[in-house]
């Protein structure tokens, strides 16, 4: 099981959601098999640590190399990110 919902998939981009109320421990380190240009729809006080890297807020676009290890942390209410696919 999935810690998000994808609420729409095209062959441009997905929209992802992580609701409020999902426990942090789910949220874990991991790797994807492409580049992902991640960008955040709305506002939130959730985070995203790349490797070797403190956490960082998610205002503005963030480019995830293939095969990084990354993770979100937890904020307050629900997250919902748009992922550009290539």
């Amino acid at each position: 099981m999935r810690p998000y919902t994808n609420i729409e998939t095209t062959k441009s981009y997905i929209i992802r959601k992580f609701d409020k109320t999902i426990d942090p421990i789910e949220l874990k380190w991991h790797r994807d098999k492409e580049d992902r240009l991640v960008e955040i729809i709305g506002q939130t006080d959730w985070k995203i640590q790349l490797d070797n890297e403190l956490p960082t807020n998610m205002n503005k676009p963030i480019l995830i190399p293939k095969f990084y290890w990354h993770r979100v942390i937890k904020g307050t209410g629900d997250l919902t990110l748009k992922i550009y696919l290539d």
